[in-house]
């Protein structure tokens, strides 16, 4: 009887010890900001998120496209707290007829990053729509 009485609570012990130990459950996580963005026009989009850096922004999503003579492709735009522009970039690629992944930044360069990213679907020549994002 002593021994499984020992054993059981080696075990509550072992157990509890390797609790205490763990790291906390979002120590691995990041410390930047994010925020989603959906950007849709008719049965097109650019949909994924935003990561604010101190002076620039990670915008990374997948564009849609449905017909292959509607191509789409995003631009975003980083703003200060007064609406000036302080960058802008836009997806390497373009999708026509088709889904296709982005990952990109752009700059910020002030104290704190940007307040505001301007994300847009564009046709590959003008936006198409435009939806603004706060920090």
């Amino acid at each position: 009887m002593r021994t499984h009485l020992a054993a059981a609570v080696s075990a509550v012990a072992l157990t509890t010890g390797m609790l205490v130990a763990a790291p906390p459950a979002g120590a691995l996580t990041s410390t930047y900001p994010t925020s989603k963005f959906d950007v849709t026009f008719g049965n097109t989009y650019t949909r994924g998120t935003i990561t604010w850096y101190d002076r620039s922004v990670n915008v990374a999503g997948e564009n849609k496209s449905v017909d292959s003579a509607n191509c789409r492709q995003t631009t975003a735009f980083t703003l200060d707290t007064k609406n000036k522009q302080l960058g802008y970039a836009v997806t390497p690629g373009i999708a026509c007829g088709e889904s296709e992944t982005f990952s990109f930044s752009v700059g910020a360069p002030v104290p704190g990053g940007a307040a505001v990213v301007r994300i847009c679907l564009d046709d590959g020549v003008k936006p198409l729509v435009c939806e603004r994002y706060g920090r």
